[in-house]
């Protein structure tokens, strides 16, 4: 491992004044530390934001939750508004990673997780993702846990969170405080495509820190869904995965939220997938069309191209389980 120095400080302009080139925040260090490890991140500098006020969930003007970005990821799957007002978060953070992990891990270093291809953790491999130009060898190696939708000639890497997935549903706008001030930005235009550029994980600038995320009024938690599609029943990262919110009127869709993971670069959304099913009945399928019109210009890998069905038949046992209601 480099060398690197340390430093904790104690407000959150302190914090982004220390932010350079060669620097990192850390909080649970759960990605980051790994990641040094193996040598795939060398920072020269650690900037300690565990002592800043980022810890608090507070209720919002607008009805909604404003969530620390060091609040850890098991006290927001079990914090008692979180459980009651947005199961789908809940059940998305529980679906991931170990009970020891999450006491660990922050919400803000979750937004920030890297991906879990092989080859960009491999350093004696090339990868667009860790060295751009070097070419991205997942497109013609192994490639099964990769990409379908919205990947490019430069990457096929897929994004491994699952709280970011039920955030995609939610709508949940991400906090940023930077040199230039603070921003929101909606989760939907925080993680990014690769393009030509997949070395740029997020829209955050230089030395900007998430400091909070925030939560509409709109939690769907009368009929949402979560599921999660893997190799093994725990500690394994999704191949699929559909976080589904729907508000009924009987059994009619008056509103719909579906997002998915394990499939693209960033949570998976298309609007116009969800306007199909407005006005609809709540049934197989509906949500049938809803899947197609998701998977549109799906590309499968050599490795990959079982995704497209699991996808398709994941959305629709989703949106089913979700019209159903929400079992806690």
């Amino acid at each position: 491992m480099t060398p690197f120095s340390y430093q904790r400080p104690d407000s959150i302009d302190q914090a982004i004044a220390l932010a350079g080139a060669d620097s990192r925040y850390i909080a649970g260090g759960t990605n980051l530390l790994d990641l040094m490890k193996e040598n795939v991140l060398q920072p020269r500098r650690l900037i300690d934001i565990n002592g800043l006020p980022l810890h608090d969930i507070e209720e919002t003007a607008g009805g909604g939750l404003m969530i620390g970005a060091l609040v850890s990821n098991a006290d927001l799957a079990w914090h008692p508004q979180i459980e009651q007002r947005y199961p789908l978060l809940a059940k998305a953070i529980l679906a991931g990673a170990s009970p020891q992990l999450r006491n660990m891990a922050s919400t803000g270093g979750n937004l920030l997780q890297r991906t879990r291809c092989y080859y960009f953790y491999d350093t004696a491999t090339p990868c667009n993702k860790r060295e751009p130009g070097s070419g991205c060898p997942a497109r013609d190696g192994r490639n099964r846990i990769h990409a379908i939708l919205g990947a490019s000639a430069a990457c096929v890497a897929v994004h491994p969170s699952d709280m970011c997935v039920a955030l995609a549903a939610l709508e949940a706008q991400v906090h940023v405080d930077g040199p230039h001030g603070q921003r929101r930005i909606a989760i939907e235009d925080f993680h990014r495509l690769p393009g030509e550029h997949p070395e740029r994980d997020n829209t955050l600038g230089a030395g900007e820190l998430i400091v909070g995320i925030e939560l509409p009024g709109e939690g769907y938690a009368s009929h949402c869904a979560y599921l999660k599609l893997r190799d093994r029943a725990s500690y394994a990262f999704a191949l699929v995965s559909v976080a589904a919110a729907l508000e009924l009127d009987g059994k009619t869709i008056r509103r719909a939220r579906i997002a998915l993971g394990g499939v693209a670069h960033k949570p998976w959304r298309i609007e116009a997938a969800e306007e199909l099913l407005c006005g609809k009945r709540a049934e197989q399928q509906c949500f049938a069309t809803a899947a197609e019109r998701l998977l549109q210009g799906a590309q499968p890998l050599a490795d990959n191209a079982f995704k497209i069905e699991l996808a398709r038949r994941a959305i629709v046992r989703a949106l089913s389980e979700a019209a159903g209601g929400t079992v806690r």
